[in-house]
């Protein structure tokens, strides 16, 4: 087993990101330079690190529900380990021990109750003579009376607790969008017309219309990010993290991991390429009329981008 710290940072780095934490995200890719590390984010699959950490956690667990001879204690663990508790030094020593003595009570507690059982069903045939005279129905019926009159007594003056009942959303009414090969990271409506755009792990956007969703479906177009790689166009394999459509919802711009800002249209053609950042982009947005864009890399810089003619119009360095 071997663990890198280019390994270990990815997953805080993928773990921040799917928690909505975009700034810390974005601050935390910087210091660790991972835009730098050879890993393929299309195939980490989403909450990798909670995973491991369950698993971990599991792991304690099984370590202190098991006897020193290898044998596994009988019952359930004492109250349930924290994720602190279990990397606490002396944790496992000190949860097997309050197990053994809880053991050992209970044991003991089992072994007093058999033998007042034992007890009391030898005075019970001592005397199940004079208890079969007697009439148990007054009795019995003295213990309701009472349990209801005390139940009266308790409710007098209590007040019913409103309680939300379930809901349950009919199929009918949802609509499931698939198609993406990763975790998808950030969707955007249009303003205009029902399209959904969508920004993946996968190294793919996607234009979703769920206006013709007459049978249940939703038709989709596949905005592959490419690099030119030898002549030709291969996958960049980056994650696209974000994406804004246009006041008018013709255009949509959308930023990835491998350091391009792409325009496309929303037929899901490629209009341009934008192309000056020295590291991943994070965020972009358009302004209000529709003729510029503004995107922040984590290479500490944030540029104008002509929506026309796809130039950068000015360059803001040293961001922090």
């Amino acid at each position: 087993m071997s663990i890198t710290s280019d390994e270990v940072n990815f997953l805080v780095y993928r773990y921040l990101q799917e928690s909505g934490f975009s700034h810390s995200a974005f601050t935390f890719g910087i210091e660790s330079h991972i835009s730098q590390s050879n890993i393929n984010g299309t195939l980490v699959p989403p909450a990798a690190l909670i995973s491991i950490l369950q698993k971990g956690l599991q792991y304690v667990e099984a370590e202190i529900s098991i006897n020193e001879d290898g044998t596994v204690f009988d019952g359930r663990p004492i109250e349930s380990l924290s994720l602190i508790d279990a990397v606490m030094p002396d944790v496992v020593q000190t949860r097997q021990q309050a197990f053994r003595e809880k053991l050992a009570q209970q044991q003991a507690s089992a072994a007093a109750a058999a033998a007042a059982a034992t007890a009391a069903a030898t005075a019970a045939t001592a005397t199940s003579a004079g208890v079969s005279h007697q009439n148990p129905s007054k009795n019995r019926e003295a213990t309701v009376n009472g349990e209801e009159n005390r139940a009266h007594s308790v409710n007098n003056h209590a007040k019913p607790m409103e309680i939300d009942g379930e809901v349950e959303i009919p199929s009918s009414k949802a609509t499931v969008l698939r198609g993406h090969e990763s975790e998808v990271f950030i969707c955007a409506w249009n303003p205009v017309s029902d399209l959904l755009a969508s920004g993946s792990g996968d190294s793919t956007a996607r234009i979703w219309n769920l206006n013709e969703n007459s049978n249940g479906g939703s038709t989709q177009l596949v905005l592959r990010h490419c690099i030119r790689e030898g002549g030709h166009d291969v996958p960049s394999n980056k994650d696209v993290t974000s994406l804004d459509w246009n006041t008018n919802g013709t255009l949509l711009a959308t930023g990835s991991y491998d350091g391009f800002a792409r325009i496309w249209t929303e037929d899901g053609n490629l209009a341009s390429t934008l192309g000056q950042h020295k590291g991943p982009i994070f965020a972009l947005k358009w302004n209000r009329k529709g003729n510029y864009i503004l995107s922040a890399g984590v290479d500490k810089t944030t540029i104008i981008w002509d929506a026309h003619t796809g130039e950068a119009k000015q360059q803001f360095p040293f961001h922090s």
